[in-house]
């Protein structure tokens, strides 16, 4: 992914899905979809033709996509709820093997200041890699998810997000569904709640406020990442899918595929058959209108299956059984 929204942890490169270290334990559908809410499925347009779109990105062309109803969770899974995954099963990250992960530089623990690798990211030297850095510790040693347990997951990879979605009886949503929950029932407007960003002076996710990257005011309440269920929900229920923190998909990342014509892309897609990298959807606490606004509905980007940062999360999503389709 380009370094503005997020740099590439890259230890690999095109790869599946790994073997999962555990067995998925058998759940009762009551508890898996506890937390969850109902996406209806349907027919809805898919991608946008905003005037400050990234064409590089494949943000169109705008699509008529089908999808059968499904469930979604409502807001990003938390640090506290990550937690009992990796109690039940003893799971280590991708961020935990490499022995490091990128933070945001102005929210590195002060007592993690000796564990800064320096020159990680030329580009974009916001971007510090930092030792110990991980699910567990967001912003380097010292810190802690505890001090924050209804904050989003970060420094987790596709890969981990993948293994806790099995765990939890779920999968990770494929990038249209995660396009029709965002949009919340509203046809083609920038965000999930209309077309203002700050309809009558009231703040609805958490970006950046201020000259990126030097200065954030906070005006929106968070210099970080938010409470999962900070701001009101969309149409659907769902919280934070602008801003707060980029959610991984299934799919396999293509600025092009998705234009084609065809039952695979219009009916219930799937995404590319293989790829290098996955997609990534909905912004984050870092994104600007200055240099990289896709905290817009349409807007997608993505990052290698290993790579894991301070601003990167997930939500999961399930299918429904044949009988409750109706």
């Amino acid at each position: 992914m380009g370094a503005c929204c997020g740099p590439t942890g890259g230890q690999e490169q095109a790869t599946g899905r790994r073997d999962l270290p555990f067995e998925p334990p058998r759940r009762d559908t009551r508890e898996v979809v506890r937390g969850m809410v109902r996406v209806p499925g349907g027919r809805f347009l898919m991608g946008g033709a905003d005037p400050d779109a990234f064409p590089e990105d494949g943000e169109g062309p705008v699509r008529s996509v089908t999808l059968p109803p499904y469930l979604m969770d409502a807001h990003a899974v938390t640090g506290r709820q990550f937690a009992a995954f990796v109690k039940d099963t003893g799971y280590i990250t991708d961020a935990e093997q490499q022995g490091w992960s990128f933070v945001f530089y102005a929210l590195v623990h002060p007592r993690a200041a000796t564990a800064v690798r320096r020159g990680a990211v030329a580009e974009a030297p916001w971007w510090l890699a930092v030792d110990g850095a991980f699910w567990r510790a967001p912003d380097g040693p010292g810190s802690s998810y505890a001090e924050r347990p209804n904050h989003p997951v970060v420094h987790v990879s596709w890969h981990d997000a993948a293994a806790y979605a099995a765990w939890a009886g779920k999968r990770l949503p494929t990038e249209a569904e995660w396009e029709m929950a965002a949009r919340g029932g509203l046809e083609q407007t920038r965000y999930p709640w209309g077309q203002d960003l700050t309809p009558r002076n009231r703040h609805h996710c958490n970006i950046w406020q201020g000259r990126f990257p030097q200065v954030n005011t906070g005006e929106d309440g968070y210099l970080g990442t938010a409470p999962v269920n900070a701001y009101a929900p969309n149409g659907y229920g769902l919280y934070n899918v602008a801003g707060n923190v980029w959610e991984w998909c299934a799919d396999w990342w293509s600025a092009t595929w998705h234009a084609a014509e065809t039952r695979e892309t219009r009916e219930d897609p799937q995404g590319p058959p293989s790829g290098a990298s996955k997609v990534i959807r909905g912004g984050s606490y870092l994104c600007h209108s200055s240099y990289c606004n896709r905290y817009r509905v349409a807007a997608r980007t993505h990052n290698t299956p290993d790579s894991s940062t301070g601003h990167m999360g997930f939500r999961c999503a399930a299918s429904l059984p044949p009988t409750d389709m109706r």
